[in-house]
């Protein structure tokens, strides 16, 4: 399926000034679709700032958890479709900030639905948690959408929660509509992410300041992804859902098995994609505890509506590498990712992606 869906329609981003929703105004921006936006601002560098997004589309800045402006948003630009990237995103932060980290994920997400609730003109919603949602006891097994919930730390239980708050939502308010669906993405890599404790990010900020990469856990196994791939899959499960209202549910977006690779082999391709001598040395810091083996199993998402992966990992690299030497040599940085968006959205929308 194409993604000409989007073409003038009204797109509703929270978190759009994070790195993910940088990189989906950003899609939607080539796809024709008119957007807007409600986060917190952006915190320099940014992803955001880089792309000149704020000069591109409607940017409304407020915390997900004040249902005033967010309910005022909703209000002036009557959105049609709506994705929730809004979050407190990072596992350690989880562990400083527990309660912080369950008001912003869970009550964030709350808020929204209410916010949805009250707009009938929404036709298609998509809640964007993570892999990290599913009860990890370690088996090594590749999670299916059917598995228990129960995220152990204090960011995948927010998460976990938010993903209980859209069921009964759907179940209690939105049986006429809109479609609402949640998405458990894999790791995602790609430029434009300067968060701390992220795989990429580290690997970048050591070979910039010319020391080897530092791997806390380098056997632990993610699904790693191109931050495009989860993108167009978001897109394309909310634009299928607005058409058919039968297939909202909750899928994994999640990589092919090549995509299933440890840190160390995760930081191997980082190394020789770069050049320049980069290396990477184990060095476990006594930080919280992290599964060792955690995969996603993408059949619901390939069977029902089309969807593989088009970049393997070593593709990802390459892309993140190219736009991050471009951004440190001040190339093109903005360009750089058009490129990128285009190149890939080329690939989709020729058929070889996103099927049904």
């Amino acid at each position: 399926m194409k993604l000409d869906f989007y073409r003038g329609r009204r797109v509703l981003v929270t978190g759009h000034t994070g790195f993910k929703g940088a990189w989906l105004c950003g899609l939607l921006g080539l796809l024709g679709a008119e957007a807007a936006g409600y986060a917190l601002p952006p915190v320099e560098p940014s992803l955001y700032m880089v792309l000149g997004l704020e000069r591109e589309l409607r940017s409304v800045i407020g915390d997900i958890r004040d249902p005033d402006p967010l309910e005022r948003l909703f209000d002036a630009f009557q959105p049609e479709v709506v994705f929730h990237l809004a979050a407190q995103p990072i596992v350690r932060e989880g562990y400083r900030d527990p309660a912080g980290t369950f008001d912003v994920n869970l009550m964030g997400t709350v808020r929204l639905l209410d916010c949805v609730r009250r707009h009938p003109g929404v036709r298609s919603v998509l809640v964007v948690t993570t892999d990290k949602v599913y009860r990890n006891g370690d088996t090594g097994r590749p999670f299916r959408e059917e598995d228990p919930l129960g995220g152990a730390d204090p960011y995948a239980g927010s998460k976990s929660c938010a993903e209980l708050a859209v069921r009964s939502y759907a179940e209690s308010f939105f049986a006429s509509g809109p479609a609402v669906s949640t998405a458990r993405a894999g790791n995602v890599i790609g430029g434009g992410d300067f968060a701390p404790g992220r795989i990429l990010p580290d690997c970048v900020r050591a070979v910039l300041a010319g020391e080897p990469v530092r791997l806390r856990h380098p056997g632990s196994v993610r699904p790693y992804q191109h931050v495009l791939e989860a993108l167009c899959a978001y897109l394309l499960i909310a634009a299928r859902q607005a058409e058919d209202p039968a297939l909202a549910g909750c899928y994994n977006v999640g990589p092919g098995p090549e995509g299933r690779v440890t840190t160390g082999e995760l930081a191997d391709l980082f190394c020789e994609a770069w050049g320049e001598g980069a290396s990477w040395i184990s060095a476990p810091d006594g930080g919280p505890p992290e599964a060792d083996t955690l995969l996603l199993d993408g059949e619901k998402l390939a069977s029902r509506l089309g969807w593989r992966p088009l970049w393997g990992i070593e593709t990802a690299v390459e892309k993140t590498v190219e736009w991050t030497k471009g951004h440190a040599a001040g190339e093109g940085a903005a360009d750089c990712a058009r490129r990128q968006m285009a190149e890939y959205l080329s690939l989709f929308d020729g058929g070889d992606g996103g099927k049904a």
